[in-house]
């Protein structure tokens, strides 16, 4: 997945559609943006309000994966909620946004990026409503795989609508910026959500954390139908024949047997990792991840076989197989993984182990968030034989901070200044191993390309959050025995986690080494 400018290429069918019907789809498809921006203002907006409308519906999004980590406490107590509940409440929104992201992608190539916007953030909003007045553990989680539904309808609109309105400099601008609120979003969420739990509003506790969003969200949805329009570009032509009629149930393009494949393949990935250390990893999860595998090679021959008949596959078999593109997804999950999992065992560290109130442990991540995002503003700034290594040096840099803030730490102590330098480095690496990471591995696709790329990119990130919560979440519970450890006890559990974290750092860097002798571009 790397970013690129727009190529001047002209359609080509990449959903596998004939090209006798390219015509009809194109005339169709000007008819809907004509129709579109009929709806909404008469004259064109600038740039900037789409760039500030589509990164504040994306900044709610993400600060929804992580804004429950600090209210989980408050909401298990209030709703006594069980373990399992509690998991699910967190990893709900998770599950369906990865499951739902490259569906949520095509939706907006065949229906027009603004309006699924549009769709995805009422969705969003009213879920957030409900999961704010929910009375029930049941109820919040219900809602929280709606919330993540809407987010997945929202989201991948966001670097399709940038990838079509910016080029050049700009659209590196751009991309810095969703870089920056990507991933800085996952501190944001722990420290606004230490804020409203700590603030307790009117006695309300963990809700407002959801109810944050309702005004945001009404907002956006007021002005959004006047200052969004479809950007102009080439439309992506949509599949005719029996295959593609097949493959869709009569919906053009939508391949519903791909996305029961995909929807199958993440669930049984995903719910293991979420519930398997709380259950002791039973045999059942193992054989889920065993079968997780099987349906991501049967859904990859699926889609393959799909396009050569001329049907129109949920994934561009072409997208995937650009040069360089499994190895960069690869990369992007490891440091979205990276990124989560550090999060997720700190907080538990300096709220169970060092008794930080939930405002205080939030604020601990300002250092990471303001590093992550200023690193995600201003790469592009440096030289070009400095940008040439700001992937390996960033996870090189990733690596070292994770061994330093374990260090900080030993012993049960605060850090003092040396835990400010580790979490500063920390934000700085991986922003530095991700955000022109994902500038050039956009830049690679072609412009009618950018919603399969966008989903598929977006995707490996959120299973990389996902992953990283799971897996070096399980690392830092296994090594206190699941007890309310003691400050010692949790610094210990939190250097083998940060090993771990450093080892998995250490992989990027190696992953660069592989593309360079590879000559994977």
């Amino acid at each position: 997945m790397r970013h690129t400018t727009p190529t001047t290429l002209p359609p080509t069918g990449d959903l596998g559609g004939s090209s006798k019907s390219e015509a009809t789809d194109n005339r169709a498809a000007t008819d809907n943006r004509a129709a579109e921006s009929r709806a909404g203002d008469s004259r064109a907006p600038r740039p900037g309000w789409l760039l500030a409308i589509v990164l504040t519906g994306q900044l709610m999004a993400v600060l929804d994966v992580f804004i429950v980590n600090i209210a989980a406490p408050t909401v298990r107590a209030d709703l006594h909620a069980s373990g399992a509940g509690l998991q699910l409440v967190i990893a709900g929104y998770t599950i369906s946004y990865a499951v739902l992201l490259i569906t949520g992608a095509r939706l907006g190539a065949l229906l027009g990026h603004r309006r699924m916007f549009l769709t995805g953030l009422a969705v969003f909003t009213g879920a957030s409503l409900a999961c704010g007045l929910a009375a029930t553990t049941g109820q919040l989680i219900a809602f929280r795989f709606v919330q993540g539904a809407g987010a997945a309808l929202m989201l991948p609109q966001v670097l399709s609508l940038i990838q079509r309105t910016f080029t050049g400099g700009s659209r590196a601008r751009a991309l810095g910026a969703y870089a920056a609120v990507l991933a800085s979003g996952a501190a944001g969420g722990q420290i606004v959500g230490g804020a409203l739990v700590e603030a307790d509003l009117l006695g309300s506790g963990w809700r407002p954390v959801f109810l944050v969003n309702v005004p945001i969200g009404l907002l956006l949805l007021i002005v959004g139908p006047r200052l969004l329009h479809e950007p102009a570009g080439p439309p992506r032509p949509r599949a005719e024949g029996p295959a593609a009629r097949r493959s869709g149930l009569d919906l053009p393009g939508l391949d519903l047997p791909g996305l029961v494949l995909l929807a199958a393949a993440v669930l049984l990935f995903t719910v293991p990792l979420v519930l398997g250390q709380e259950r002791g990893w039973p045999l059942w999860g193992w054989i889920a991840l065993g079968m997780s595998a099987v349906l991501v090679a049967l859904f990859a021959a699926y889609e393959t076989r799909l396009a050569r008949r001329g049907g129109a596959p949920l994934i561009s078999p072409r997208v995937v197989r650009a040069p360089g593109m499994p190895l960069a997804v690869i990369r992007i999950a490891l440091g979205m993984a990276a990124n989560a999992g550090f999060l997720f065992a700190m907080t538990l560290h300096v709220q169970g182990g060092l008794g930080y109130s939930p405002l205080r442990a939030g604020l601990t991540f300002v250092p990471t968030a303001v590093a992550f995002g200023v690193v995600g503003l201003n790469w592009q700034r440096l030289p070009a034989r400095w940008q040439a290594v700001a992937v390996p040096g960033g996870f090189l840099l990733a690596a070292a901070s994770f061994a330093g803030t374990g260090l900080a730490l030993r012993g049960g102590t605060d850090g003092g200044p040396w835990l400010l330098v580790a979490l500063t480095a920390s934000g700085a690496g991986l922003s530095f191993a991700y955000s022109p990471l994902l500038t050039r591995t956009l830049a690679t696709v072609r412009q009618q390309d950018a919603a399969d790329a966008s989903g598929v990119l977006v995707t490996a990130a959120q299973l990389g959050l996902l992953t990283g919560v799971a897996v070096f979440g399980a690392v830092f519970l296994g090594a206190t025995d699941g007890t309310v450890p003691s400050a010692g006890v949790s610094a210990d559990a939190l250097w083998v986690t940060c090993v771990a974290l450093a080892g998995a750092a250490l992989c990027g860097v190696l992953m660069s080494l592989v593309r360079r002798v590879g000559n994977l571009r």
